[in-house]
């Protein structure tokens, strides 16, 4: 008769096993989306705090600038522990941002002109980490979804000691000499 055993549990002698957590594709993908969630985060916080007196719309554009750049750096947090739901979020906002940075961009550029206020860094500059997020969240989208298709999400159940991810090592070979 076969056991049951609930979701979520294991049986004695058994551990769970992500094997795509451990391929080197799947980490270096990983890397890629938490470096660029982060870079997102940084960039979109820098605009909104040095152009906030500048931003249509007054500080309440600047908050939601500031909110995109925290739920970013909050992604970048759930990608780092493999949470792979995130991504498809991830991907759908950073497509929203690319769409507004990309209408926003030319908007700064006009600005470099004589009579308009001035931000904390110069507005040329600004405009320029508009157009470097545009660059940004196209490359996420890519990789986000990329990385959703690698399946970090499945795990199987091995003999507990039977894998070398875990410092376990393999099993001893019963006839190799044993060291001294």
């Amino acid at each position: 008769m076969i056991d049951a055993v609930t979701v979520g549990e294991v049986r004695p002698g058994y551990e769970l096993w992500r094997p795509n957590q451990e391929k080197a594709e799947s980490i270096a993908t990983k890397f890629v989306i938490v470096f660029l969630l982060l870079a997102t985060s940084a960039i979109a916080a820098l605009v909104a705090i040095t152009g906030f007196s500048l931003l249509d719309g007054g500080g309440g554009m600047g908050a939601v600038c500031l909110i995109y750049a925290a739920l970013y750096a909050f992604f970048a947090f759930l990608v780092a522990r493999w949470s792979r739901g995130i991504l498809p979020v991830a991907a759908a906002l950073s497509m929203i941002l690319a769409i507004f940075c990309a209408v926003a961009a030319d908007s700064w550029f006009a600005r470099n002109k004589a009579g308009f206020e001035e931000a904390l860094i110069p507005v040329p500059l600004i405009g320029l980490l508009v157009v470097l997020l545009v660059v940004i969240q196209l490359i996420l989208v890519a990789v986000a979804l990329h990385g959703f298709n690698q399946g970090w999400h499945v795990e199987e159940e091995r003999p507990i000691g039977s894998g070398e991810d875990y410092g376990a090592g393999a099993p001893p070979d019963p006839g190799a000499p044993q060291p001294a």
